[in-house]
């Protein structure tokens, strides 16, 4: 049986550094808490306490969707602007966001649970 070839796109093989290489900057988990909360728009995402530069949010919008995290779909008020979901994929990344949350919150003084997550 042949090896597969690397992916050019990833440092090495190990998970712990192929999840970093996607999520691993300032902005991306927190993408994807905003969609936990229940975030959908683009307007969404910018209203957040840490307002996102919207060309930093269009990149990571694209990169969680061509990664499978993340899909666009038309909006539900039938506007011609998009809204984003989690896919399972994404939402997979929940318990990871939880953990995060929960250290943050037992080690970190002066944190607080901004919002109740959706679902």
């Amino acid at each position: 049986m042949a090896t597969p070839k690397p992916d050019p796109a990833r440092r090495s093989p190990c998970p712990l550094a192929c999840g970093l290489d996607l999520f691993g900057d300032r902005w991306t988990l927190l993408v994807v808490r905003d969609l936990v909360f229940g975030a959908e728009r683009f307007k969404d995402f910018t209203a957040s306490p840490e307002h996102i530069p919207t060309n930093l949010l269009a990149d990571r919008l694209k990169r969680l969707g061509e990664h499978g995290i993340v899909v666009q779909v038309a909006a539900a008020d039938g506007s011609r602007h998009p809204a984003y979901r989690l896919t399972a994929k994404g939402e997979a990344l929940r318990p990871v966001l939880e953990a995060m949350r929960d250290w943050g919150l037992k080690w970190e003084e002066g944190t607080r649970v901004l919002k109740k997550a959706a679902g």
